[in-house]
């Protein structure tokens, strides 16, 4: 008597639910290939996405301007040691700047470098800073209004859009460090 040979499947991987199998993932690869990384699978909403990061966008260079203008402005006995501060939260801010830009871009967007608008759609405002504390000051509250607006976008982003909430969450914890370098400056403050 011979052996009942083995029945053969099909080349479909099933897993948990809602985990797709291969040829769904393949068939949706192909769906409107135009949009490059965002495939059918994302579901949040991309004008809204875009348009949150364009305005985190503003804010950032809105900062990184400000960060430069103190750098450049700061004056008396503390000013070398702030000044480095400064100029690294520049650099940081700019490069935050970056990070959304491209994000802007993956999402089929466009980011908005209007000089026109920007402090219109920043979240922090430019204050020039009258002294060399008023700048450490300045810093702190913009630093703050960035960590707030952060957080309710990460929210609002959740478990949607998981890239984007990732470079929120990384851009969120280098603006909590900068507020806590200058709450901490602001602390063993010496004079006006």
């Amino acid at each position: 008597m011979s052996k009942p040979s083995p029945t053969r499947t099909t080349a479909k991987a099933t897993g948990p639910a809602g985990i797709s199998d291969r040829r769904t993932l393949r068939a949706n690869a192909r769906k409107r290939i135009e949009d490059g990384a965002v495939t059918p699978t994302y579901s949040a909403d991309r004008t809204a996405v875009v348009k949150l990061l364009n305005d985190a966008l503003a804010t950032e260079w809105v900062c990184v301007l400000r960060y430069y203008r103190h750098y450049y402005m700061a004056k008396g006995m503390l000013a070398d040691a702030v000044k480095a501060e400064f100029l690294e939260h520049a650099q940081q801010e700019q490069a935050h700047a970056g990070m959304l830009a491209e994000r802007i871009v993956q999402l089929g967007g466009e980011p908005d470098f209007d000089p026109d608008t920007l402090t219109a759609r920043s979240h922090a405002e430019y204050k020039e800073g009258g002294n060399l504390r008023d700048m450490v000051r300045e810093n702190l509250v913009a630093e703050r209004i960035a960590i707030d607006s952060y957080r309710e976008m990460i929210n609002f982003v959740g478990d949607k859009d998981t890239t984007t909430k990732r470079i929120l969450e990384h851009i969120l914890a280098q603006e909590e460090e900068h507020a806590d370098d200058f709450a901490d400056m602001l602390e063993g403050w010496i004079g006006e």
